[in-house]
């Protein structure tokens, strides 16, 4: 499927140190206790990974699960007015304007590619673990939080085929995110 689309899959997030996205019941408060007076060491690199600041103006498509569309609700703000926002769920029900909702990947793929679209940002975990089992995701930049929450939400668990990755970039920042960004390997 890879090589017949035009588009790019790209996700950007960050995960705990031993690999959650989100607590068992999807809090992700823990990611707004960052602090950059915590005597970090930030580094710079010759190879940066990206930072939201210049990855997200790239992006004209978000595409993201049924249960991230809710927990993106309860913020209040809806940031996403300069894109178009797919919503892939089988069961999602909204009058909602601002997002299309796709019922399948197959009718999310088909609509990507009608679109147009170039950038795609996926986000959600459920979401990007669909997109990179099915060889549809081409580039993840994860920044690592230190923290460990010891359980919760996985961003990979069990269903993630073996896929190899080739580091692009890298650096630790201010508050102490190890953010990493690959490329996936194609299959």
């Amino acid at each position: 499927m890879k090589r017949d689309r035009r588009w790019k899959g790209r996700a950007f997030l960050a995960m705990s140190l031993d690999g959650y996205i989100a607590r068992e019941d999807g809090d992700v408060s823990w990611l707004e206790e960052l602090s950059d007076d915590v005597d970090h060491v930030p580094t710079s690199a010759e190879n940066p990974a990206l930072v939201w600041e210049t990855f997200f103006p790239e992006v004209d498509t978000i595409v993201m699960g049924r249960g991230t569309f809710e927990k993106l609700l309860t913020f209040g703000v809806w940031p996403f007015d300069e894109v178009d926002v797919l919503v892939l769920s089988a069961s999602l029900q909204t009058e909602d304007a601002r997002v299309k909702i796709a019922r399948s990947l197959g009718e999310l793929t088909e609509r990507l590619s009608g679109d147009q679209a170039k950038n795609v940002y996926i986000d959600g975990g459920a979401t990007i673990r669909s997109f990179l089992s099915e060889g549809l995701l081409d580039e993840l930049t994860v920044a690592v939080v230190p923290v460990i929450l010891g359980t919760g939400i996985s961003l990979f668990g069990k269903d993630v085929p073996e896929t190899s990755l080739r580091v692009r970039g890298s650096h630790v920042t201010g508050e102490g995110l190890v953010r990493i960004t690959y490329e996936i390997a194609p299959a």
